[in-house]
């Protein structure tokens, strides 16, 4: 089947120069993770041995949470690198079954920077991988540098796009499950850096990034009615958007290129989804069904929205042209279907599935074809793409008067399950683009 040959897989150990460079491939069937050394850093000046430390890690936890890599302990290593310049000893990274070594060295300059360069080898055909490059930021931003770093040792090494160098905009929530306070929250993609950019004073839910990572989009109860509002993620400033001839409007979406907003909005009994213009702030209909029509996304090249829909008489999957007209339906599967989001590469559709007591979080063709579950529990829902288009974050709740609300990760294969690290409760994640 298709989606067979397009499982993560990963190379056999035997030496890259038989094979040509060192690469995991898409089409194989999965093996064990690709063993690979990342000694701590050089620290080349004085005050910069901490953030070397530190750096270092953040590179080999992201490339060892992806589930693709395995790291070989630094206590297992025999050569020790003790400056960026010191030729790499082959033989003795072999002899730890190291396919892949990274070295990287930081220093601190006159102006308060951290600056971090790396080197990235394939150590079977003992050759680098690519250029070394060089990033720099200031004192604060040094994890961004860690995340900079494993982007590019990931795409060399996979071929795949990089994604950890990204937000995500989130719900956090606190308190008992009756009286659950909730406020907007941004934080880098492993949930490191939670800035607040709302207080809890009122319902705030499905926040939406736009596709430059400067705006947020979200419904709010702060008028005692949901209602889209936009925010500046810079400024922490938010607004209101007037959709006006509806009692409430939610579910907003940006267009990819950032000038148009799509949502749904109420008008007595009847729900629909609505197109605006940012800009003018004109609107325009584009269903007009007596079902209710919620969750639009729009696919990458922002020619069509994909939506869910009751009117065939269950919560069912449906794609139009971005204009509005006739939908085809493209889900068919046992249960209902909601929740849909177009992936950044164009090729499938992400969507929550509910069967037979158990909440899902899936993908299928733009098609409808091809739908597998990633996932099941007691409820797990509203999925979001990374920016590479191969990792799915969404909101996993656990049962009972104490159940709780927390952000996981999928490979798109079904792999690599993870809870994703967060300071409270969390929901309703959007993952931003790359920074």
């Amino acid at each position: 089947m298709m989606w067979l040959m397009m499982v993560l897989g990963l190379l056999a150990a035997v030496p890259a120069m038989a094979q040509g460079p060192l690469r995991l491939e898409i089409d194989r069937g999965i093996v064990e993770p690709m063993p690979i050394a990342i000694p701590a850093f050089v620290a080349e000046t004085p005050g910069a041995e901490q953030y070397a430390q530190d750096i270092s890690r953040v590179v080999a936890e992201d490339l060892v949470n992806t589930g693709l890599f395995r790291e070989i302990p630094r206590d297992a290593h025999i050569s020790r690198v003790s400056t960026f310049a010191a030729p790499v000893q082959f033989a003795d990274w072999k002899a730890v079954n190291a396919q892949a070594l990274i070295t990287g060295a930081v220093s601190t300059d006159s102006a308060g920077r951290v600056v971090v360069k790396f080197r990235a080898w394939d150590v079977f055909a003992e050759r680098e991988l690519g250029e070394g490059m060089q990033f720099a930021s200031s004192a604060d931003g040094w994890r961004r540098l860690g995340h900079k770093v494993a982007d590019q040792v990931y795409s060399r090494l996979t071929g795949e796009q990089p994604y950890f160098d990204s937000r995500v905009v989130f719900v956090s929530e606190t308190g008992p499950k009756d009286q659950r306070q909730k406020r907007l929250g941004v934080m880098d993609y492993d949930g490191a850096n939670v800035q607040y950019l709302t207080d809890s004073a009122s319902i705030v839910l499905a926040p939406r990034f736009s596709p430059n990572g400067n705006q947020v989009l979200y419904t709010s109860y702060v008028t005692g009615f949901p209602r889209i509002h936009i925010l500046d993620v810079g400024a922490v400033q938010s607004r209101i958007i007037e959709t006006t001839g509806g009692e409430m409007s939610f579910a907003p979406r940006f267009s990819p290129d950032g000038r148009m907003v799509v949502y749904s909005m109420t008008q007595g009994s009847n729900t629909d989804i609505w197109a605006m213009d940012v800009a003018s702030g004109a609107t325009r209909r584009l269903t007009d069904s007596p079902a209710i029509e919620t969750a639009p996304s729009f696919s990458p090249d922002g020619s069509r929205i994909v939506f869910e829909s009751d009117r065939s008489g269950s919560q069912q999957l449906y794609v139009m042209s971005a204009g509005g007209g006739e939908a085809a339906r493209i889900s068919f599967g046992e249960g209902r279907y909601g929740t849909p989001v177009w992936s950044p590469r164009g090729d499938r559709i992400a969507f929550t599935k509910q069967n037979k007591g158990r909440f899902h979080i899936g993908v299928m063709n733009v098609d409808g074809s091809e739908e597998r579950l990633l996932t099941a529990s007691f409820l797990d829902e509203g999925p979001t793409w990374a920016p590479n288009g191969r990792v799915i974050m969404f909101t996993r709740e656990t049962q009972g008067a104490q159940g709780a609300s927390a952000l996981y990760s999928v490979d798109i294969s079904g792999r690599n399950l993870r809870r994703v690290r967060t300071p409270a409760g969390a929901s309703d994640p959007s993952w931003g683009p790359l920074q």
